[in-house]
C-alpha cells in the first residue's frame, strides 16, 4: 500500500508517551522489525498541534532513530513522517485505520531547544 508524507514543519510536537518497544504479538512477546533493515520497531506517542487543533499519534519510529531518555514533555521536530492506510479481517470482522511512522533510521526525532521560547515565531 501507498503510504503519504505528512508535513509537520509548522507544527508543535511535544512526546506524550515514552518510547516502547513495537511487538508484533502480544502473547509470544516477538518484536516487530524493520523488514528492509532488521532494526527493531519502537512506537511513541506524539501530541502535534498545528493550526488550532491537537491530536495524539501513536508513531512508529526505528530504535536507531530515538535519542535516549526521549521523556513525555519534550519537544521534539520529527522528520520523515508518513501514513499509510491499513486493513485487515479477522474471525470474519474487516478492522481498518491508519498507521504513522517515520521512515527515517537515523534520528527521526530530535529533542528541540529548551528555551522558554522556543515556540514562538517572529512577528512579520
Amino acid at each position: 500500500m501507498p503510504s503519504f508524507k505528512i508535513d509537520v514543519s509548522t507544527a508543535v510536537v511535544f512526546v506524550a508517551t515514552a518510547p516502547t518497544p513495537k511487538l508484533v504479538s502480544k502473547q509470544a512477546g516477538e518484536r516487530a522489525v524493520d523488514r528492509e533493515t532488521g532494526t527493531g520497531l519502537s512506537t511513541v506517542g506524539l501530541l502535534i498541534s498545528d493550526e488550532g487543533e491537537g491530536n495524539l499519534y501513536q508513531v512508529t519510529v526505528p530504535e536507531t532513530g530515538l535519542p535516549e531518555n526521549l521523556a513525555p514533555g519534550t519537544p521534539v521536530s520529527v522528520i520523515g513522517l508518513r501514513a499509510r492506510d491499513w486493513a485487515n479481517t479477522f474471525n470474519g470482522q474487516t478492522r481498518h485505520g491508519i498507521s504513522f511512522r517515520s521512515r527515517h533510521h537515523s534520528r527521526c526525532l530530535t529533542p528541540c531547544r529548551t528555551s522558554s521560547r522556543w515556540w514562538r515565531r517572529p512577528e512579520p
